[in-house]
């Protein structure tokens, strides 16, 4: 399945993360990776190996071992990390209840 914007990617996105725990483990491992991320910049480059562990093994975890899918960044890495932005934003922002709300449970195609 090829997306040609992000609107198109989002939905998909999103039913991929379908199990509030799944998107919570996301959120941790967003939130660590920029945590390590200011750290590196501040006091130690070292900790810049640590971004990508967090972001995406917390992630993976997510996907393995809760939500039961694969995650969706082995077919779309960079929509996915977008996406990922975009849902930790609207997390920290109290707006996720509502995204989830508008998109509904629409059916959405998996990748093969």
């Amino acid at each position: 399945m090829n997306f040609r914007s992000m609107d198109e990617f989002w939905p998909y996105y999103m039913s991929q993360h379908s199990n509030p725990a799944t998107r919570r483990w996301h959120f941790g491992g967003t939130l660590a990776s920029i945590i390590c991320l200011i750290y590196s910049l501040w006091f130690n480059w070292w900790f810049l190996f640590l971004v990508p562990l967090f972001g995406y093994g917390l992630a993976f975890y997510s996907h393995f071992f809760v939500e039961g899918n694969v995650p969706a960044s082995f077919g779309h890495p960079v929509w996915s990390f977008l996406c990922d932005l975009k849902m930790f934003g609207l997390m920290v922002t109290g707006q996720m209840d509502r995204e989830i709300k508008r998109l509904g449970k629409r059916p959405v195609l998996p990748v093969f």
